[in-house]
């Protein structure tokens, strides 16, 4: 089984609001359209982390057949949304599947191809967008606590990973990959 994480916990100064309750021109939520995302893509399970403002975000997410985590230390940046994200899956996932709030071209059809790179609990991969990795990675249980200890600030997995063989799934073709930090 791989979980889906989505990490939604940031304040989004930029984007002059917490990206967790941000809406597309056309009144879509970037929070639900990322755990649609998963959930269509091949994730059973997912797990949304929230910080900034999650009274607000919870709600949101009634019916959506989530866990949600709230990262208390969210404003330490994405590394702390990861651990907290990782560190509530237990131990039924071999996998989890991670993914940004702020990434709203990325659809099911990007995580379905990641997922199926998956070769068990010492899984390293992560979508590719013209050969420029990004988001989705996939993180076999073997590399949790590795990549827990090394997240910190915003900087998630990215030391991790940078030390390791990791399978690039090439995705640029389904989209481009690219976060939104600005409306």
């Amino acid at each position: 089984m791989i979980q889906g994480v989505l990490l939604a916990a940031g304040a989004g100064r930029r984007m002059g609001m917490p990206k967790a309750l941000v809406r597309d021109g056309s009144g879509e939520s970037w929070l639900l359209r990322g755990v649609e995302a998963l959930h269509e893509g091949g994730c059973e399970d997912v797990t949304v982390v929230l910080g900034a403002a999650a009274d607000r975000a919870v709600p949101l997410l009634d019916g959506a057949g989530v866990d949600v985590v709230v990262a208390a230390d969210w404003d330490e940046g994405m590394g702390a949304s990861l651990r907290a994200g990782l560190g509530s899956l237990g131990t039924g996932p071999e996998a989890a599947l991670v993914t940004l709030v702020d990434l709203p071209d990325v659809g099911a059809e990007v995580v379905r191809r990641v997922l199926a790179a998956a070769t068990g609990p010492g899984s390293l991969a992560r979508a590719a967008y013209d050969g420029v990795p990004g988001h989705p990675v996939l993180l076999g249980r073997d590399h949790w606590a590795g990549v827990s200890e090394s997240a910190t600030g915003d900087r998630g997995a990215r030391d991790y990973l940078a030390g390791r063989e990791v399978t690039l799934v090439e995705c640029g073709d389904l989209a481009t990959g690219r976060d939104r930090d600005t409306p």
